[in-house]
């Protein structure tokens, strides 16, 4: 069954363990897109618990993440998402044709304080908020 295509866009960001970078994007685009998009977030490998180092510079950027729970991606997270961010997880990834695909290279905070996070956050917030303008206009012409 195919959805009108007035509906919003989703985005899935998908990175290893879905306790940084993924998080962090996922974060700011619910944030930053004030629900006119719908987010999802996972990883091929999930962790115990977001990493701590994303939570705090996340905290700084006024964003709260410490009740994030990474999650396993699936494949119907994948076929349900519009366009599918990767961060690092390579081959790991299941594709579907007709999906839009992004790869952003960005360094993995796994085991870093938060002073090498906060340039990773920076280029997260960057990316995501020239997703945000490729996605709305295009989707919403009225959307301000």
């Amino acid at each position: 069954m195919s959805a009108p295509a007035a509906r919003k866009p989703s985005v899935l960001f998908v990175c290893v363990h879905n306790a940084g970078r993924s998080q962090m994007a996922a974060a700011f685009l619910a944030s930053m897109a004030k629900g006119a998009i719908e987010v999802r977030s996972a990883g091929s490998r999930p962790a115990d618990k977001v990493n701590p180092a994303a939570v705090e510079a996340m905290a700084e950027a006024g964003i709260d993440i410490s009740a994030g729970v990474p999650k396993l991606l699936t494949p119907e997270a994948v076929e349900e998402s519009d366009v599918v961010v990767t961060m690092g997880c390579g081959d790991e990834c299941p594709y579907f044709p007709g999906k839009r695909y992004e790869d952003w290279v960005l360094e993995d905070p796994a085991g870093k304080g938060v002073d090498s996070v906060r340039p990773i956050r920076d280029e997260i917030k960057a990316r995501v908020g020239q997703l945000i303008t490729e996605l709305l206009p295009a989707q919403h012409p009225d959307a301000q």
